[in-house]
Parts: structure tokens; C-alpha cells; sequence
């Protein structure tokens, strides 16, 4: 069986990158919604930034490429310190409904 290279393009836009300091994310049966915020000092609202939509699949498999790249920054640079106990902000995790 013949093994196709995939070749992934970055625009400069999206090269930019977003900057959030909160994520939120629900699930429904089917899929999970990751919604990128940023909160800013003294302003009352907040807007979402990015939403990224995944199958559960997908979420799991982006679960573990987060642990795998944690663990190898861990390694270079040092632990990672968030404090004990459940998640808090900045990343939320609702667990309700999409």
C-alpha cells in the first residue's frame, strides 16, 4: 500500500496565533467544543475568540498529544506548576451539554 505524504499549510494569519486565557468546553454526545477566551483586566465582557469542534475520538486524541508535549516540556524546562485539587481558571471544565 503506497503512503501519501499530507502536506499541512499555515497562513500568516493563522501563523499569528490567538491569545486565550480561558477555555471552556462542553460535549455533547457526538462532539466537543473547546471555546478560546480572553479576559482582560477591568472589562466587563469577554468574547470568544476561537471555538474548535471535535469528535470525541479526535478530543481523546488531542488529550494525549497534550500529555505527551507536557511530559517533554516537563522534562526540558522544568514542572509545571497549577497548584492541587480540581481545575480553575483559566480553563474551565463545565462538563455540561453542547
Amino acid at each position: 500500500m503506497e503512503k501519501k505524504e499530507l502536506q499541512i499549510e499555515l497562513t500568516p494569519e493563522v501563523a499569528e496565533g490567538i491569545y486565550a486565557n480561558l477555555a471552556v468546553i462542553s460535549h455533547s454526545s457526538s462532539e466537543f467544543v473547546a471555546d478560546f477566551i480572553r479576559i482582560l483586566p477591568g472589562m466587563p465582557k469577554a468574547h470568544v475568540k476561537s471555538r474548535i469542534v471535535l469528535t470525541p475520538e479526535h478530543a481523546k486524541r488531542l488529550l494525549f498529544a497534550l500529555e505527551e508535549n507536557i511530559v517533554k516540556y516537563e522534562k526540558q524546562f522544568g514542572k509545571i506548576n497549577v497548584g492541587e485539587g480540581t481545575p480553575k481558571p483559566p480553563f474551565v471544565l463545565p462538563g455540561g451539554e453542547a
